[in-house]
Parts: structure tokens; C-alpha cells; sequence
């Protein structure tokens, strides 16, 4: 386990203190019902932490609509953070990454035929994006990054636990990285320790159980990272299936040059190094809006390089924010590689999962006579 390496702000455990006293009325006033929470007649599934930080929420979103899109219509709906619009905003396959955000956006470009919609009002946001004159024809949707909206009361809660950075060692902000107390996990149905290393023993294991001391209606998963081929930044797109660079076949004497804007590029760095003979980060905070500073900086760090065999090495997160960047000219372009990466269960755990999502959805869909019973949308 890696609490040892949890950095915690002592000093300021006053000021979280009082943070927590605001975050634990709230939920009072959800779990009293004097805030309402709000259900829909249409499956939801919401993906969320009580942690900030990089817990994965992306690549596992994307699991879900692979799973899901091949027997229902699938919408996914964010807040857009850091977009340049207001309000709720359905994404067309033209509409820029500043308006939706770079999440939303790369989801829309991967996966065309999946309704990507925005805004901060999930409530809201769920009405208009099923609505007649949006998407009628939603089946289920995907509540990116709203564990703490409570106002919508989804089927599914969707935890997501970084195993590097377990809730039971961290703190409340600002002395930790909780958005709320450890008891917040308490309204989850599913729990996913996520970016697990894969040597995990069975002792381990049962150790993360009794870590994460859930309810018996809480089901536990384990996840980790799974990493694709290097794909060529386009002009055009995210970026390109043609000449792909598997990492195993990058020669021992490659420098690479990692660009990231996410919050946790550690694990990134260390893949990378398995391969590369030698990998230097040019870190930026999570969402950075790269400026043509940013380019001339990355510019000039390539060139430090020196000879031989480098190129540069991004996330399809980042890579939303530098295609089309009016500083990036071709010939830094063709020296940018987009490492993509996906989600894989562990214990062979993935079918049960794959089971438990495929039922819920179809036993509260629209057609369904079960979700008109009392409480029928919870797992």
C-alpha cells in the first residue's frame, strides 16, 4: 500500500475541520430530506470520488459506454469544467473542445454516436438532454463526475478509489484531498479500487477489503490501467489509427518528452520508463489551458533533447487542448504521440461487473414495467 507516501497538511486540519462540519449538514439536510433528491423515469449511472484528483473517472466512463452501447442508446452528461459557455449545451460532432470541455470532448470524438451534453445543473441537464426536442431516444445515462450532486438521485453510485491514495489514510481539504468524510463512500452501491498494480496477491486483497470496510450492499471491484499503442496527433482529430508505435517496440535509446495536464501523470511516467531509455516530464495542473507560452516551452524542451531517436509523449486529455492550437506549427506536430488508455478488471472480475450494470439498465429502462415500482432504480 502507498499511505506512507499520502502527503497530509497537519497544519491546517483546523480549517478542515470546519469544512467538514459545512459538508456534513449538507448531507444532513439530503439525508433528512429537507434537500430533495430527484429520480428519472430513465437508468442513471453516476461516476464519481470524494476525492480531488485524478481517480480515473474517464477511462472508466468509456468502459461503460463500450459495454453499454452495444444493446442501448447512451448518454453521457458533465459539468464541462472550464468550458467557455453557460448553461446546458448539446455536443455536435463540429462543436469546439472550449465549449464542452476536454473531457466531454474527447468522449464525443471517440465515440460519435454516444449524446454528450453539458451542464453544471445535473438535474436540469438530465431533463433537457431527454427531452423530445434533445434525445427522446436515451436508454441510460452517464453522470460523469456528480457524486456530490445530490440532487440527482441516480440507480447506480459509482465510487472511484485511487489505490495509491486510499480515503481511510487521507484528510478533509485543505489538509487532505477529501471532498468529504470517509463515511461519504457510505452511499455508494459500487466501489472500484482503481489503478491497482497487476502483481496483487490474494493477501492484498483481502487487506483492500478490510481497508475500505463497505456495507454488504456494497459491491467491491478492483481495476487497473491498461496502456494502447502510440497514435500520431492530427491536425484533424484527436488522432490517427496509421502508423502506430507499440510502446514495446520503442528502441532502448528513445527520449521521450511526457506532456501532462492531469492530475496524476506518476503512473504514466513509470510506463513510459519500462520502454524509453530515458523519460522527462513537462507537468502542467489538470485542465491547463496550454498558452503559446506553454508551446515555446515545449517547443524548447524537445530541442534539449538532442539527437537521436525523441518525440513527445501526451494523454488524449491533453491532446483535446493542443489539436487545432494555433502555436503548434507541423513540425512540432509530427514529433506528438497520443498515448491512449483503458480500463481492464482484475480478478476476473469483469464480467460480474459487466452483469450487474447490463441488469440494472435493462430492468429500469423506459419499457420496463419494474422501474414504476417503489425504489425499483436502486441496485
Amino acid at each position: 500500500m502507498a499511505e506512507e507516501n499520502i502527503k497530509i497538511y497537519k497544519w491546517l486540519y483546523p480549517i478542515a475541520a470546519l469544512y467538514g462540519v459545512g459538508v456534513n449538514f449538507r448531507n444532513l439536510l439530503f439525508d433528512w430530506g429537507i434537500l430533495r433528491e430527484r429520480s428519472f423515469d430513465v437508468p442513471v449511472i453516476c461516476i464519481g470520488n470524494i476525492t480531488v484528483g485524478g481517480t480515473g473517472k474517464t477511462p472508466h466512463t468509456e468502459y461503460l459506454i463500450k459495454l453499454l452501447r452495444k444493446h442501448f442508446q447512451v448518454a453521457v452528461l458533465s459539468r464541462g469544467y472550464k468550458r467557455k459557455s453557460r448553461g446546458f449545451l448539446f455536443a455536435g460532432a463540429e462543436t469546439p473542445m472550449a465549449q464542452v470541455g476536454d473531457e466531454p470532448y474527447q468522449i464525443k470524438q471517440k465515440f460519435p454516436d454516444v449524446h454528450v451534453a453539458v451542464d453544471a445543473n445535473r438535474c436540469r441537464g438530465i431533463g433537457r438532454l431527454c427531452s423530445r426536442e434533445v434525445s427522446p431516444e436515451v436508454e441510460v445515462v452517464l453522470l460523469d463526475d456528480a457524486y456530490q450532486h445530490r440532487y440527482v438521485k441516480p440507480g447506480i453510485n459509482l465510487l472511484l478509489v485511487d489505490y495509491h491514495r486510499l480515503i481511510k489514510y487521507d484528510a478533509l481539504l485543505p489538509a487532505g484531498r477529501l471532498r468529504e468524510p470517509e463515511s461519504g463512500k457510505n452511499r455508494a452501491d459500487i466501489v472500484i479500487v482503481t489503478k491497482c498494480p497487476r502483481n496483487l496477491k490474494p493477501m492484498d486483497y483481502r487487506l483492500l477489503n478490510s481497508q475500505m470496510s463497505l456495507y454488504p450492499y456494497q459491491q467491491l471491484y478492483f481495476s487497473t490501467i491498461s496502456y494502447g499503442a502510440l497514435r500520431p496527433l492530427s491536425a484533424e482529430g484527436l488522432c490517427v489509427d496509421s502508423d502506430e508505435i507499440p510502446l514495446a517496440s520503442l528502441a532502448k535509446d528513445t527520449k521521450v518528452l511526457l506532456l501532462s495536464g492531469i492530475a496524476s501523470p506518476t503512473l504514466l511516467q513509470e510506463e513510459l520508463e519500462k520502454y524509453a531509455g530515458e523519460v522527462e516530464l513537462l507537468a502542467f495542473p489538470d485542465h491547463h489551458d496550454f498558452s503559446a507560452a506553454d508551446i515555446g516551452t515545449l517547443r524548447q524542451r524537445h530541442a534539449s533533447l538532442g539527437d537521436g531517436p525523441k518525440l513527445i509523449v501526451t494523454t488524449e486529455k491533453d491532446a483535446t487542448r493542443l489539436v487545432g492550437h494555433p502555436a503548434l506549427d507541423e513540425d512540432l506536430r509530427c514529433n506528438i504521440y497520443v498515448l491512449p488508455i483503458e480500463v481492464e478488471f482484475l480478478q476476473r472480475q469483469q464480467e460480474t461487473f459487466n452483469e450487474q450494470i447490463i441488469r440494472y439498465v435493462r430492468a429500469n429502462s423506459r419499457n420496463s414495467i419494474l422501474h414504476k415500482t417503489p425504489d425499483a432504480h436502486r441496485t
